[in-house]
Formats: C-alpha cells, structure tokens, sequence
C-alpha cells in the first residue's frame, strides 16, 4: 500500500474547504468516501470533490473495505464517540480539535485506543506541522532566543451568530475550544512541559451562554504563558516567543493561507531577521505525517496524550476563571 484511503465523516465546511482539498494533494493520501445523514448533501459534495464513493450515514462508511482511515470533522459533542466507534471499526482516526469535550472523555478514548494498538488515533492540530512552527520550536529549543521565558498568544474572530456550531453551547461550542485550545497548545509545545498553575478570566454571552472572550496564565517551571481569545472581536492572530537573547513573532499563526508566504520574524541583538516561507498547506502536511505513520507502522506526530493534557489545561482555565 502507498496512499491511506480516506473516508470523511460529515461534509462540514472546514472538510469542504480545507481539508478533503488538501488531503487529495498528498503525496500519501487519497480521499475514496463521504458520509452524511443527508446523502444528497453528500453527493453534492462528492460530486464537486470528485469522492467516488457516498453513504447516508457515517456507520455505512466505516463498513467500508476500502477505507483505511477517517477525518472527522462533527461538532465537537460527538468526536469522542464517532472515533471510538471508528476505532473498534478498524479505521485509522483523525479526528478535529477538541478531540473530547473534557480530559475524563479524552482519557476515556485512549482507552479505548489502547485496545485496538494497531490503530492511530490523532488529534488534528495542523499548525505544528507548518513550516514556520516547524523553525519557531528549532528556534527555541536551539536557543536563539536564549533561555525561553515566557508566550503571548491572540487568536480572535467575530461570529455572533446563534445558529452557528461555534456558539452553541450543548454542542461544545465557545471560544476556548475553537480558538482558545491553539494558545494552551502551542505554549506546552513551545515549553514542552506542562503548566504548574493556571489562572483565567472568561465572559460568558448572556444569550449564547458561551465563552465570547478568555484570557490565561499559565506558569510553567521555567517561564510563563499569557493568551486571549475571542469570538467577538475584530479578527487578529499573533504568536510572540520571548526569551532571555531574543524574540520571535510570528505573523500568522494559526490558519496560514495555503496559498500565501508567511513571515516570521527573529529579533535578537544581532539585530531583526525575517523568514518568509513559501505557500505550503499545513492540512496537506499533517494528512501525509498521519498516513506515513500508518504506513510504517510509526507513532503519530502528536499522542492522544497531548489531547489529553491540552484539555486538562482548558478546564483549569474556566475552573480558576476570576480567583
């Protein structure tokens, strides 16, 4: 076998967009099926995608012979179960973030995935295999900037749209696990370790009773953490890494366009050097990284660990929101 075959669960618009798009240029992926309660809404999309194979439920696709691995890109309430079900079907899983709705559903789905070893199980935060994430922890870990001491993450949108997922609530919706969860990720990658203490401060809308705007500290051995997030805010991202010798920035952190250079920026005594790298898909990227662990036989890039941990992190944020 050379290439994963996918199947899709779900014909949401990210894996409209971005990533069925995306996983058709790799180099070690192909997209062979597509589920959705609504089958003619699936046929559309596989029409316009040209998916060969449609199903009207998600149970008909992980049946399937011919697929080898899922993308699941549901609302965040029902990741956990759609993987496990994946799971003790034989499929390979990559699976959106939030992979659960709390580390207890997390831990409860690496569980799972212990039964079955030969399965991979991923988390999909495709911004560490970006380029420009790739060279910014090589940065930091090589010690350019020195000893790193301490992250600032901004991550906002505006979305006050009551009928969108991201603001309903019994579905998983709020700001910190579709934004949020990037700034406590990338800090525990950057200071691959994990905070000792975290400290938050969340509004809540009164009508949508999500979380429209977060803010945290996280303290880690050697340094701090600082983020906010907002889904009620003027659109803006930016990542600042500062260390004892220097500082990176990098300008667009999260959704690079796949189709634009991106810049970062090392400024050291030295003086400031700037990086620009070439349009590259991060989605694309992290589907071949998946598929070449699945290959041979490999671990996956990121560990249901990291999920794990990165939902302990953001319950530790509302729980300690305001003290």
């Amino acid at each position: 076998m050379s290439k994963i075959r996918w199947g899709i669960l779900s014909t949401a618009k990210i894996a409209r967009e971005k990533v069925i798009p995306a996983l058709q240029r790799g180099r070690f992926c192909e997209v062979t099926a597509i589920a959705s309660r609504n089958k003619a809404q699936a046929q559309e999309t596989a029409d316009r995608l040209h998916i060969p194979t449609v199903y009207g439920s998600y149970e008909e696709l992980l049946k399937d012979a011919n697929v080898d691995a899922v993308y699941i890109p549901l609302p965040n309430h029902l990741h956990v179960e759609w993987a496990t079900k994946a799971i003790q079907a034989g499929k390979h899983v990559l699976c959106e973030k939030p992979i659960a709705l709390t580390a207890l559903e997390a831990m409860q789905l690496l569980k799972v995935s212990q039964q079955y070893p030969a399965i991979k199980v991923m988390e999909a935060f495709m911004y560490r295999f970006h380029p420009q994430w790739v060279l910014a922890k090589e940065l930091v870990d090589d010690a350019r900037i020195g000893a790193l001491k301490t992250v600032h993450s901004f991550f906002s949108y505006y979305n006050a749209d009551p009928n969108n997922i991201r603001n309903q609530k019994e579905t998983g919706g709020g700001g910190m696990m579709d934004i949020g969860c990037y700034c406590v990720s990338l800090a525990r990658f950057l200071f691959n370790s994990e905070p000792l203490r975290v400290l938050g401060h969340v509004t809540i809308d009164p009508v949508l009773l999500t979380d429209t705007m977060a803010s945290g500290i996280l303290e880690f051995v050697n340094g701090t953490a600082t983020f906010t997030c907002s889904t009620q805010l003027m659109p803006y991202q930016r990542v600042q890494i500062l260390g004892t010798e220097g500082r990176v920035e990098i300008e667009i952190p999260f959704n690079a366009p796949p189709h634009l250079a991106t810049r970062l920026w090392l400024h050291t005594k030295e003086g400031a050097e700037e990086m620009e790298f070439e349009p590259i898909d991060q989605y694309t990227l992290q589907g071949d990284l998946f598929a070449q662990a699945v290959l041979h036989d490999t671990p996956v890039p990121t560990p249901l660990q990291d999920a794990i941990n990165n939902m302990k992190v953001i319950e530790a944020v509302f729980a300690n929101a305001g003290r």
